[in-house]
Parts: structure tokens; sequence; C-alpha cells
């Protein structure tokens, strides 16, 4: 059950971030490239995952899962939402601090000492490392979740509020989707670790990201309707 749900997750999150590449390609905005390349973080530690669960953890294998899966995922998520909702500047301004930490967090954390690790079962960060590497862990997802919570909250009650636009209720239904879904990815390392079961913890990777998927798909729709809406307002101011 574990390695389906970790080929799944890899599977699942392997198309998202192709399908946010395309939209980035395309439109060129600085939240979809974000969101792409968390999603493609998420991959690469979904691959390590199913990898150590199937053939056998290693040191080499738990630093991979470790990096993209419980340090850098959730602040690159975190970084689309400064982009959508603070604009460029801000977003600029946080980028450069995000890879500033990620460079410091892969240093760390394929450097840092750490205990043997085999077997099938899906070892825990605090069993295996010391207290830096785990620090780096607990500070960027938990600063990465406070700013998509906090941001999806903010972000929906000022759609709900606002009945201008069409898109403002679906708007404010994608910020929860988001929060939902970190909530969901965050709560599997604190399951794992209470109740040591690696089932649950697989199954909020399957679950957490097509969640926090769906919301960028309702954000996106949006989007591409005002963008039509502009557009034809844009074609009637010149007729």
């Amino acid at each position: 059950m574990v390695i389906a749900l970790a080929f799944l997750a890899t599977a699942v999150s392997s198309l998202f971030a192709q399908a946010t590449l395309v939209r980035y390609t395309a439109r060129h905005r600085p939240h979809q490239l974000a969101w792409t390349i968390a999603l493609a973080m998420f991959a690469l530690a979904s691959a390590a995952l199913a990898t150590g669960t199937s053939t056998g953890w290693d040191r080499g294998t738990f630093r991979f899962f470790y990096l993209f899966g419980a340090v850098l995922n959730v602040p690159w998520l975190a970084l689309g939402t400064v982009f959508l909702l603070r604009g460029e500047t801000a977003g600029r301004r946080a980028q450069w601090g995000l890879v500033f930490f990620s460079g410091l967090a892969a240093g760390v954390v394929f450097s840092a000492p750490m205990k043997a690790v085999g077997g099938l079962r899906i070892p825990v960060g605090k069993d295996v490392f010391d207290a830096f590497p785990r620090v780096l862990a607990a500070v960027g997802s938990g600063l990465g979740a406070v700013v998509i919570i906090v941001g999806a909250v903010l972000s929906a009650v000022r759609y709900a509020r606002d009945r201008r636009g069409a898109g403002s209720a679906r708007l404010a239904g994608a910020n929860v989707l988001i929060a939902l879904g970190t909530l969901v990815l965050s709560s599997g390392g604190l399951v794992q670790g209470l109740v040591g079961h690696d089932e649950a913890f697989a199954l909020t990777l399957a679950v957490g990201i097509s969640v926090v998927y769906g919301g960028f798909l309702v954000a996106e729709g949006v989007g591409a309707r005002d963008g039509r809406a502009r557009a034809k307002d844009l074609a009637a101011s010149r007729g």
C-alpha cells in the first residue's frame, strides 16, 4: 500500500508540475513558476519515498527525500501565495530570500551527520538527524504553512466580501482548498511520527497534493475568465 501510494503521489505531482509549467510558459506569471518548482520538488520527494519503501532506504535516498519533502516544498508553495496576493515586488524579495535558504538547506542536509537507515519503513527525521537539519525543516515548513494558511484565510475573506467580480466566490474557495491541502500535507509527518503508520503518511501525500492542485486549478480558472472579460471590454471600447 505504501509503495503504491508513493508511486501514485509521484505520478500525480509530476503531471501537476507539467501542467503548471505549461501555464507558466504561456502566461509568464511568477506565481505559476513558484508552484511549478514546488510541485517538481514534491515529485522528487515522492520518487525518493517510492524508492526507499520499495528497495530499502539508504542515507542518500533519505537526504533527498528530507530536503525536497520536509524542508523546501512548502516554502516554495508559499512563495506562490506571496506572488499571487502581495504582487511581484514583494514576491521577488521573498524569492531571493528563499533561494538563499534553499542553498543553505541543501548544503546542510546533504552534508550533516546522520545515523544509518535501512529497511522499508519510512525513517523519522528526529531519529536520523541532529538539530540543525530539523530546525531548517521546522522553520521552512512551519513558516511556509503559516504564509499559505494566513494568506488563504485573508484572501478568502476579502474575495468573499467583494461582490463586484463574478469569480470572487470561486477564488475564495480556491484559497481555502490550497490551505486545506497544505494542512493535509503537513499532518503526514505528525501522523507518521506519533503513530508510526507509513500508510497514513503516504495517503496524506497523495490526498494533500490533489487538494492543493484542485485549488490551483480553481484559481487559474478564475484568472482565465477575468482575462477574457478584460479582453472583451477592451474590444468593446475599441469598437
